[in-house]
C-alpha cells in the first residue's frame, strides 16, 4: 500500500491559495488515475484503487495545516502503512516558484505541517515533495501562503503540479531514490 499526502487547509476559502498546492497535486494524481478522493476518514478525505495488485491511497486531511500530522498518524496506525510507503506533499517557501524538491527524510523546516507529521509520527523518516512556492519580501508570511499565485505564474505552476504528479508516480513504481533522481536538480 502507498499513501500520497497533500497536505493543506479545509474549506473553499483556501481554494488554490499557496499554502494547498499539496491538495492540487492529489486532485491531479487523483484524475490521472481515476481515484475518487471523497470519502471521509481518519480526519481526512481519502480515496484509493488497486493499480497493478497494489492499494494506491490518496489523502486530503481536513484538519488544518498545523494539525497534519494527527491525521496522518490516524491513517499509519489504522492501516499499518510502512513509512517508507508514504509521501508528503507540500508547499515550500524555501525552493524557488516552479521547482519542486523530493526528500527522503529531514526535518519540516519552516513547514509547520510537515514537522507536526513528523512530531505525531515521532519520525523524520518520511518521503516528501516539497513544492516551491518562493517567498515575498514585502507581504507577510501568512497572507502570502494563504494567499494566490500571481497570474502571471499559473502556467508555470500548471507545469509544476504536472511535473509533480509524475514524480509521485515514479515514487510509486520506482521509489523515491530513482523519483529523486529523476526530480531533483
Amino acid at each position: 500500500m502507498f499513501v500520497l499526502v497533500g497536505l493543506g487547509n479545509p474549506g473553499k476559502k483556501y481554494d488554490d491559495t499557496r499554502h494547498n498546492i499539496g491538495f492540487n497535486v492529489i486532485n491531479v494524481l487523483a484524475e490521472t488515475l481515476g481515484i475518487d478522493v471523497n470519502k471521509m476518514k481518519h480526519h481526512s478525505l481519502i480515496g484509493s484503487k488497486f493499480i497493478h495488485g497494489e492499494k494506491i491511497m490518496l489523502v486530503k486531511p481536513q484538519t488544518f495545516m498545523n494539525k497534519s500530522g494527527e491525521a496522518v498518524r490516524d491513517l499509519v496506525n489504522y492501516y499499518d502503512v510502512p513509512l517508507e510507503n508514504i509521501l508528503i506533499i507540500y508547499d515550500d517557501i524555501d525552493t524557488e516558484i516552479g521547482k519542486i524538491r523530493l526528500r527522503k527524510k529531514g526535518s519540516g523546516g519552516t513547514h509547520n505541517g510537515m514537522t507536526n507529521v513528523i512530531y505525531h509520527l515521532e519520525n523524520d523518516e518520511i518521503s516528501r515533495l516539497r513544492f516551491g512556492i518562493g517567498k515575498s519580501d514585502t507581504i507577510p508570511l501568512t497572507n502570502y501562503v494563504l494567499g494566490k499565485f500571481e497570474k502571471e505564474n499559473i502556467e508555470l505552476l500548471n507545469e509544476t503540479i504536472i511535473k509533480s504528479k509524475d514524480a509521485c508516480l515514479k515514487f510509486i513504481n520506482e521509489g523515491i531514490d530513482k523519483a529523486m533522481n529523476g526530480y531533483n536538480g
